[in-house]
């Protein structure tokens, strides 16, 4: 046990050190970006556009700030705008298939899933989503009622305050990172020890497979489901390279991550605005089942799976 949980926790800080290398200097680069004119010129740029998704021109603010820094920070411009539920529903279902695009599309690279698919999947997702429910439903014009209030954030001024403010949410995001991961590479590694992955991955294999994958991508999928892309793409790496995980279901576990990740999390943080969770997470899972599966057939009729498929190397 005590060799299990030691080799779990290299491997851990191992990753950790991995995705730190591109978490840290691209977490310091989008915390400078909210302080310059960049995001308002990009906010002025989509404002057109918002009446195609039923939403109004201020609504691009949190779309915004979700994609270029995170959900939180959209949700905290959300429950200052004054916008029906319609409006805050469609956001929320935008926001959950494209947010911290930054940081989670460099991630996939890093797994070796191309940015350009997974940017595309998101943001295709995001928008085809707030168009068809815009089409669709017709009520919720009512004005939205939030549950909390949201806190002000101290206004940083001066370019040393701002660099500093950068650097230490780039170190707490590290920390955080590390904390998630290391200890979960230590469960994972002394339950590979146990035997009790191998029984895991058989429970899970019926899913895996209508998925189009194999069952050795259960614990990947388990890891984003649960962590989200940043922190469970660190279980990815691990798995890709330990599991042999095969380049094309590695993709494939990607695509239905992108569509469907941190269901408890990224679900549980909406509901300060007021609105129907389970909706939100059942159109998230729908679309990630539907999506993968498409793909998943395109591609075997495509390019008919290889006995000696090549697998990720890290």
């Amino acid at each position: 046990m005590l060799g299990s949980m030691k080799r779990g926790f290299f491997v851990g800080l191992s990753t950790t050190w991995t995705l730190g290398k591109v978490i840290f200097p691209i977490t310091i680069i989008v915390a400078i970006l909210q302080y310059t004119p960049i995001l308002q010129w990009v906010i002025k740029g989509i404002e057109p556009f918002m009446g195609w998704l039923g939403l109004s021109g201020d609504a691009a603010i949190p779309l915004v700030l979700g994609n270029f820094l995170n959900l939180y920070a959209a949700i905290g411009a959300i429950l200052t705008l004054d916008l029906t539920v319609k409006e805050v529903f469609i956001l929320a279902v935008m926001l959950s298939f494209s947010h911290n695009m930054f940081i989670e599309s460099t991630v996939a690279k890093r797994v070796g899933v191309s940015i350009t698919l997974t940017v595309a999947v998101r943001v295709g997702l995001a928008l085809l989503s707030g168009f068809f429910i815009n089409l669709v439903w017709k009520g919720g014009s009512e004005l939205a009622k939030y549950g909390f209030i949201s806190k002000q954030e101290e206004v940083i001024t001066g370019w040393l305050p701002i660099l500093m403010d950068a650097v230490s949410k780039a170190l707490l995001g590290i920390l955080q990172l590390a904390l998630i991961v290391i200890p979960l590479m230590v469960v994972i590694q002394i339950l590979k020890d146990l035997k009790w992955l191998d029984t895991f991955s058989r429970w899970m294999s019926p899913f895996t497979r209508a998925l189009g994958m194999k069952e050795n991508t259960s614990t990947t999928l388990a890891a984003g489901l649960l962590f989200g892309l940043a922190y469970g793409a660190g279980v990815m790496i691990q798995a890709a390279k330990e599991d042999g995980v095969s380049k094309k279901d590695l993709t494939l576990a990607f695509i239905f991550l992108v569509s469907c990740h941190a269901v408890v999390e990224d679900t549980l943080i909406f509901i300060p605005l007021g609105i129907p969770v389970l909706p939100l997470l059942l159109i998230r899972l729908v679309v990630a089942i539907l999506l993968t599966v498409v793909v998943a057939v395109v591609w075997n009729r495509v390019q008919p799976v290889d006995r000696k498929e090549a697998t990720y190397e890290g």
